[in-house]
């Protein structure tokens, strides 16, 4: 049965009962799943009070008892796991597997912050005199606010939640109302695993109502979103009007550069599994890809025949690599940018059209001779189009490559270790990924540009939830 949808405030799951409700759609097949209850002002208020009181006492628990939490509420989790998956799939599209790794290494995010979170250190400053000591502490800023998108409905929640309650904060966390099951299961498997009343608050509602009336609060001292970057700007225009704390990890462009001497089925097999993992709906997935002339064509020939391949279909069958897109606007917008490109001459080398069948699927289409000015090779399309332009030069791709605003992530293959360093020292990105892709809990997760501030995970991800008080004491 799919999850029974609800508001997590003070440790109570609050259902409908007489609040607005809005009905949630499966992607694939548009039947009506269940019905997600909104909060009321009441609700924000007593999630900002019951967040506040327990961060009081929150943040002098032992980080070793916040520690074992954490790891209880990953145990839970894994366990769990088959049945967040097939709801994640239901309310979201992507392929039943993708849901399931997704879930499986949210868990290992919760287990890697309950091990990090002990080890949050201050240090120790040599006086200048004999009866002087100097210490640096590190202390909880507060409570939080955290949004989370619709792309990875747990795996983004997680970071913030993990990093929030490994740091002695507590945090009130807004998801996507399009996909809510794996948060409001994430939030079961932290009630389950005994979380005090108060630490861990859900809200659903209007985006823009939530967001204003959690920010402008005085209770909320961190903000940590995650998002476009439109919406990120305006939310730090807020939080920054306050002087908040604030982590923001943004849209991006991803630009892919593959160098003549790259092994050219590899780069062309990853490149195609990367670029279609749900649906190519992930701010970091490969976006404007830059081929050197002179193994242009044969990467052309090989993304196309990989791609060919893809299996489309409802993302609980086990055998299909891509599912729907999440929401009629994502289909909207890639027919938008199909048809720029035709307009402005490009050429259409697979697919480019709705697939003929329920639900929101739309086919892996590739994109050649783009000019310079269409818009998808300018705006992060957030969909299944791969544009493929040539290039010669180096330094012009280079160029090219940090041309736009977006900061985010970047992909390089080839086998010379010159190219390797020149490049990844030149591109301007929060992340430089060389010859192979890994997410991990251990690596730090963020943005330049307009793509973002701060860092989650990683030894940096505590670092917006902490503050850095100096202690002078003589003697």
């Amino acid at each position: 049965m799919y999850e029974s949808l609800a508001l997590y405030i003070g440790g109570e799951f609050l259902s409908g009962n007489g609040r607005h409700e809005q009905e949630i759609i499966n992607p694939a097949t548009f039947d009506v799943l269940g019905h997600l209850p909104h909060a009321t002002k009441a609700d924000l208020d007593c999630a900002l009070d019951t967040a506040l009181c327990a961060f009081k006492t929150w943040r002098l628990v032992p980080p070793q008892e916040r520690s074992r939490l954490l790891r209880r509420a990953a145990q839970l989790l894994r366990e769990r796991a088959p049945e967040i998956a097939r709801n994640m799939t239901l309310d979201e599209g992507k392929p039943i597997r993708e849901a399931t790794g997704e879930v499986l290494s949210s868990a290992d995010n919760a287990d890697w912050h309950a091990e990090e979170c002990r080890r949050i250190y201050g240090r120790i400053i040599p006086g200048k005199k004999p009866a002087v000591r100097q210490m640096v502490v590190r202390e909880p800023v507060g409570v939080c606010a955290a949004f989370t998108p619709w792309n990875f409905p747990i795996g983004q929640a997680i970071r913030k939640v993990s990093a929030a309650l490994g740091a002695g904060c507590t945090i009130i966390l807004k998801g996507a109302e399009e996909c809510p099951s794996a948060i409001v299961a994430m939030a079961r498997a932290f009630h389950d695993a005994g979380i005090p009343r108060g630490v861990l608050n859900i809200v659903w509602g209007i985006p823009a109502d939530i967001s204003e009336y959690l920010i402008s609060s005085s209770a909320v001292r961190k903000v940590s979103f995650t998002g476009s970057v439109a919406v990120g700007k305006h939310l730090a225009a807020m939080a920054g009007a306050q002087m908040k704390r604030m982590t923001m990890e943004l849209g991006g462009h991803a630009p892919v550069l593959v160098f003549d001497d790259a092994d050219i089925d590899q780069a062309a097999g990853m490149l195609s599994h990367l670029k279609h993992r749900n649906a190519g709906q992930i701010c970091i997935s490969p976006s404007r890809f830059f081929i050197h002339e002179r193994v242009y064509d044969r990467f052309l020939a090989r993304y196309i025949e990989a791609t060919r391949q893809i299996r489309i279909g409802n993302g609980l069958d086990k055998d299909v690599d891509m599912g729907p897109l999440a929401l009629q606007r994502r289909i909207d917008a890639m027919e938008q940018f199909v048809e720029d490109a035709r307009q402005r001459g490009a050429q259409i080398a697979l697919g480019g059209a709705r697939v003929d069948r329920h639900g929101y699927f739309f086919q892996p289409t590739v994109l050649t001779d783009i000019p310079a000015k269409t818009r998808i090779l300018h705006e992060e399309p957030f969909g299944p189009i791969t544009p493929i332009v040539r290039f010669g030069n180096l330094e012009e791709v280079i160029a090219e490559a940090n041309s736009l605003p977006y900061g985010l992530a970047s992909y390089i293959f080839t086998r010379s270790l010159a190219n390797a360093a020149h490049t990844s020292d030149s591109l301007e990105a929060g992340m430089v990924y060389i010859n192979q892709v890994s997410i991990t809990p251990e690596a730090p997760f963020g943005g330049v540009k307009d793509s973002g501030i701060g860092s989650e995970g990683g030894s940096e991800t505590f670092e917006g939830y902490l503050s850095t008080k100096y202690i002078m004491q003589g003697y």
